[in-house]
This record gives C-alpha cells, sequence and structure tokens, in this order.
C-alpha cells in the first residue's frame, strides 16, 4: 500500500495520474474505474454524477462520465479506449459516496476496455508514491481544476 497524504492507495490498482482515475481489473475481463480521494479534494463535494450510456463507446481521453462538485464540473477522461457496461446506480442516487469511499462504494463505472494493452500507460504497484507526491509537488492538478 502506497501512502498518500495521510491516504492509503491500494497497490493492485492501475493509476492515470493527470486524471486522478483508478482501475481495477475484474475476473471477467472488464475494468472497475474510480476517482482517486486526491480527485475528490480537488472536486469538493459531489452534487451529481452521471455515467456515459451503457453500450456506448468512447475513445481514450473522452468521457466516461460527468461529475459536478462544488469547486469543478467536468468529464471523467477514460486512459484508454472501450464501453461502458455498468454504471454505479448508488452513486447516482447519492453522488457523496464519491467524497466518503472513493476507493469502495464510490466506484464510478465498469467497462469493457476495446484493447488488451489498455494497462500500458497506467501506474501501479510501487510506482504510485513517488508519482503522486511529485505530481503535486509540480502543481499539475491546477491545470485540470482551474
Amino acid at each position: 500500500m502506497a501512502l498518500i497524504r495521510g491516504i492509503v492507495y491500494p497497490e493492485h490498482l492501475y493509476y492515470d495520474l493527470y486524471n486522478q482515475i483508478w482501475y481495477e481489473p475484474l475476473p471477467d475481463g472488464t475494468v472497475r474505474a474510480g476517482f482517486t480521494p486526491v480527485a475528490m479534494q480537488l472536486l469538493g463535494d459531489v452534487l451529481a454524477f452521471t455515467p456515459k450510456r451503457l453500450g456506448k463507446p468512447f475513445l481514450a481521453g473522452k468521457s466516461m462520465a460527468t461529475i459536478e462538485g462544488g469547486k469543478w464540473v467536468g468529464a471523467a477522461e477514460a486512459a484508454f479506449p472501450g464501453v461502458v457496461v455498468a454504471s454505479n446506480e448508488n452513486l447516482e442516487r447519492r453522488p457523496k459516496l464519491l467524497n466518503e469511499d472513493a476507493f469502495g462504494a464510490g466506484w464510478m463505472v465498469i467497462l469493457r476496455p476495446a484493447e488488451d494493452n489498455w494497462r500500458e500507460t497506467l501506474l501501479t504497484g510501487s510506482q504510485i508514491g513517488p508519482a503522486f507526491e511529485a505530481w503535486i509537488a509540480a502543481e499539475d492538478y491546477k491545470g485540470k481544476v482551474e
């Protein structure tokens, strides 16, 4: 586990550092996705969560969901192309789950990647802690929220 700003980040997940989204491979070949706790700190209280329509394909760098928060409104941009196959209906009804449990009950969508190499650009394992700290220190997040 990586400890980042007092929060434990599971090392078995894959992270898109720039977009602050985590990905968890599931046994059936799909991938669960959610925002990181750092994203939630930048976003503020989540007011609304709207997933991309089920079955609708998306490209890398394009929206798989829209999030409205107290400090930011925008897209959860995918790190790889795929299709949304399920969304967290509990999160649609109670968006604050993202703030309360980003790695658990606050997951956003389940995706079917279009390519087998979806993990290639993502961080995992022992890379997580140093990469996140460098990202925060460089204030790279400012381009996403300002």
